[in-house]
C-alpha cells in the first residue's frame, strides 16, 4: 500500500524483479527493525538467568517462538497490503488477522498449564513452528501470484471497484450501502447535488473517502469481529454471566483496533494529495471541518463497536440475573461509549499534528496503548513484585485511565449460588468517566484552535 500510495506500484512491478524477490525483500524489511528490538531484550535475560527459576532452554524456546509468531503476523500484513489500495485498511485487517490466532495461542497455553513445562516446550518448538510456516508459505504464494497477475495495473495502485460486482461476488456478509442499517456506517455514493446546511467535509468524508475502493475491508471487519463474539457471547454473558466484563474488554479492545483507523487519515490524506491548502482557504469554517472529519470517522467506528454491545442488551433481556444489575450495564455502555470518542479523537488530533498517515495512525496507537493497558500491565507487575507496598495502592488509584479497570470495578451481584459477586470502586469509576470527558473536550479545543490558526495545520 506505500507503493500504490506514492504512485511507485506500476514502476516496481514493471522492475525485472521477480514478485517472489519482492516480497521476501519487503518482509525483511518491515521485520528487521523488530528483530532488533527483540534481541536487544536478550542480555537483560540472560544475565536473570543465574538467578534461578527458568531454564535456558525455556528462554530459548520462547524467543523461538516470538520470532516465528513476529513473521507470520509480518506476512499476515503483507498479504493484506498487497489486497488494499490504502495502508489504514490493509491495516485494521490485518490487526483483526491477528486478533483470532493471538487468543487462540493464549487460550491453548492456559489450557495445557496443568500439562506440564515439558509438554508445551515441546509444542513451542515443534508443532508451532510447522504450523506457522505453513500459512507463511501459503500466503507467500498468494501474495507472489498476486503481483505477478495484478489486477490493478495500469491505475497506479487504484483500482476501479464496481459495486454491482463486488456484491454479485462477494462471500459471505454482503452489504447494501443504500439499505438500512448499512447506510449508517456505509451510505451510497451521493448521484444528486448537495442539499442547502449540509456539512460537504461530512457528507465527503461519508459517501466518497471512507469506502471510495469497495466494502471489503468493512465486511472483514464486521465477520471477523463476529466470529470472536459468539463464542465470547456465550461464554461469558449466559455460561458464566459473572465473566460479563470480560465481554466489555473485548469490545474496548475491538475499538481500540478499529477506532483510530478511520480518524488517523482524515487530515494527513489531505497533506499528502496537497489539498490541505485548498480546504483552508474555502468558506468552511474550522468548527465544520473538524466537526465533519470527526464525527465521520467516529460513525463508522462507532457502528461498528455498536454490533457487538447487541449481545449484551439481549442478554439483559433474556438473563433475568441481570435485571437487578441495570444500573451496571450503563456503566458498560458508558464506558464503551467513551472508548469510542477517545480512540477517535487522539486518532485525529495525530493527524492534525503529523505530516504522514503512516506517523499519525502509530502515534495513535501508541498513545491508545499507553493509556489502555499500560496501567493494567504495571498493576500487575506491582501486584505480583511488590504485594501490599504503598507503590501497590498509588498504582492502583492511577489504574483509572484503564476502561478494562473501569469495566471490572462495577458492581456486579448475579444472587447466584456458584458465582462470586464483584465489589464496586466507585472512586475509580467516576475517575475514569472524569478524565476521558475532560480529555475528550480539551482535545476538541485544541482542534479548533489549530484550525483557526490556519498556518499552523497547514505546515
Amino acid at each position: 500500500t506505500g507503493e500504490k500510495e506514492r504512485k511507485s506500484y506500476e514502476m516496481l512491478l514493471a522492475s525485472p524483479l521477480k514478485p517472489g524477490a519482492i516480497v521476501l525483500g519487503k518482509l525483511l524489511a518491515s521485520l528487521s527493525h523488530v528483530a532488533i528490538l527483540i534481541f536487544s531484550s536478550l542480555p537483560i535475560v540472560m544475565l536473570c538467568l543465574p538467578l534461578g527459576g527458568v531454564s535456558l532452554y525455556e528462554v530459548l524456546a520462547i524467543y523461538m517462538a516470538l520470532i516465528i509468531s513476529v513473521a507470520t503476523f509480518g506476512m499476515i500484513s503483507l498479504a493484506c497490503s498487497s489486497y488494499f489500495r490504502r495502508t489504514s485498511a490493509s491495516l485494521v485487517v490485518s490487526y483483526l488477522a491477528i486478533l483470532p490466532l493471538a487468543l487462540f495461542a493464549l487460550m491453548f497455553w492456559q489450557m495445557f498449564e496443568g500439562a506440564g513445562a515439558a509438554f508445551r516446550l515441546f509444542v513451542a518448538v515443534t508443532v508451532f513452528p510447522a504450523a506457522c510456516a505453513a500459512l507463511c508459505g501459503v500466503l507467500f504464494v498468494a501474495t507472489s501470484r498476486r503481483l505477478l497477475h495484478p489486477p490493478d495495473v495500469g491505475s497506479e495502485g487504484k483500482e476501479v471497484v464496481d459495486e454491482v460486482q463486488e456484491l454479485r461476488q462477494a462471500v459471505g456478509l454482503v452489504i447494501h450501502r443504500d439499505q438500512f442499517p448499512d447506510r449508517l456506517f456505509a451510505p451510497a455514493k451521493r448521484t444528486t447535488l448537495l442539499e442547502d446546511g449540509v456539512n460537504p467535509i461530512y457528507d465527503k468524508e461519508m459517501r466518497s473517502e471512507l469506502f471510495s475502493q469497495g466494502t471489503l475491508m468493512l465486511r472483514v471487519v464486521i465477520q471477523v469481529s463476529m466470529f470472536l463474539a459468539i463464542p465470547l457471547m456465550a461464554a461469558c454473558l449466559y455460561i458464566k454471566p459473572e465473566l460479563a466484563p470480560w465481554y466489555i474488554s473485548y469490545v474496548v479492545l475491538f475499538n481500540m483496533l478499529v477506532g483510530p483507523v478511520f480518524s488517523a487519515g482524515s487530515v494527513t490524506s489531505e497533506r499528502e494529495r496537497e489539498t490541505l491548502d485548498l480546504l483552508l482557504v474555502t468558506i468552511i469554517s474550522p468548527w465544520q471541518i473538524m466537526w465533519g472529519k470527526l464525527v465521520s470517522g467516529l460513525r463508522v467506528s462507532s457502528v461498528l463497536t455498536s454490533f457487538l454491545l447487541w449481545p449484551l442488551l439481549l442478554a439483559c433481556v433474556m438473563g433475568t440475573y441481570y435485571w437487578s444489575n441495570l444500573l451496571t450495564i450503563v456503566g458498560y455502555l458508558l464506558i464503551v461509549v467513551l472508548v469510542c470518542f477517545t480512540t477517535a479523537e487522539l486518532a485525529l488530533f495525530c493527524s492534525v499534528i503529523f505530516r504522514k498517515t503512516s506517523v499519525s495512525m502509530m502515534t495513535a496507537y501508541l498513545l491508545v496503548i499507553v493509556l489502555f493497558t499500560v496501567p493494567v500491565a504495571a498493576l500487575q507487575f506491582a501486584e505480583l513484585f511488590y504485594g501490599t507496598h504503598w507503590v501497590t495502592q498509588l498504582v492502583r488509584q492511577l489504574s483509572f485511565t484503564s476502561p478494562f479497570s473501569a469495566a471490572f470495578s462495577l458492581p456486579l451481584d448475579l444472587q447466584m449460588q456458584d458465582s462470586t459477586p464483584i465489589r464496586a470502586n466507585w472512586p475509580l469509576w467516576f475517575s475514569f468517566v472524569g478524565f476521558y470527558l475532560a480529555l475528550d473536550v480539551g482535545l476538541v479545543g485544541a482542534m479548533i484552535w489549530l484550525f483557526r490558526v490556519r498556518w499552523r495545520v497547514s505546515h
